[in-house]
């Protein structure tokens, strides 16, 4: 899953972006307003997690005009913790906030919902056949047996879950599951389907020949 953070404060911005790269996700980062604004339009995100207080534009200046174009779920970091100012969050499209100082454990279980209600997912075990995906320990099992995925084949296994019954197309994977800095695309999506078929099985993801994958029900 792709993350945009939006914190000015660097060692904040340094300790968020290492918690969620250790949770899988790709993460781009934005010290400003106005650069956060940019790359939230411009690029597509599972989610953006920003904060309130920020030099160029303010969060609410951010949110008011992101949500004129995406409604890509929004994941608020403030300070404040009036009613006043939650709910001015929460009217201005955000879909949730954490309240600062906070544990990084209670940011990362808000942003996993946020993500799965925006997928349409309403609990963190996703059923596949006899194959369970559970999002909150990263785990995979199929008939009860664990299966060992890397990082990268549990991330594309959520992906392609998350989207059961749709297709995926590879630029999506891409954009999703690589770094922005990356440039070692080639026929790493082919290397990493082929490795989960011959864990979970051939029949466990459908190729749309030069368009994608999926993964039926």
């Amino acid at each position: 899953m792709r993350v945009l953070l939006v914190e000015d404060e660097p060692d904040l911005q340094r300790v968020i972006w290492t918690c969620l790269q250790e949770e899988g996700y790709v993460v781009d980062t934005a010290g400003d307003g106005e650069e956060g604004l940019y790359k939230a339009t411009n690029w597509d995100y599972d989610a953006v997690v920003l904060d309130v207080m920020l030099p160029k534009l303010d969060g609410w200046q951010v949110l008011t005009r992101f949500r004129k174009v995406k409604s890509t779920p929004v994941l608020l970091l403030t300070a404040r913790d009036s009613l006043q100012d939650r709910v001015k969050g929460l009217d201005s499209g955000a879909d949730d906030y954490v309240v600062k100082p906070f544990q990084l454990e209670e940011l990362l279980a808000r942003l996993r919902a946020l993500i799965r209600r925006a997928a349409g997912q309403s609990t963190p075990s996703i059923e596949v056949g006899d194959t369970n995906i559970d999002t909150v320990s990263r785990t995979v099992t199929r008939g009860g047996a664990m299966i060992p995925l890397t990082a990268m084949e549990y991330s594309l296994v959520e992906l392609l879950a998350l989207h059961k019954g749709k297709l995926v197309t590879r630029s999506m994977i891409y954009d999703k599951l690589y770094d922005e800095d990356d440039d070692t695309l080639s026929n790493l999506v082919d290397v990493h389907v082929s490795n989960i078929r011959r864990k979970l099985g051939h029949e466990f993801i459908t190729t749309r020949r030069g368009q994608g994958y999926m993964i039926n029900d």
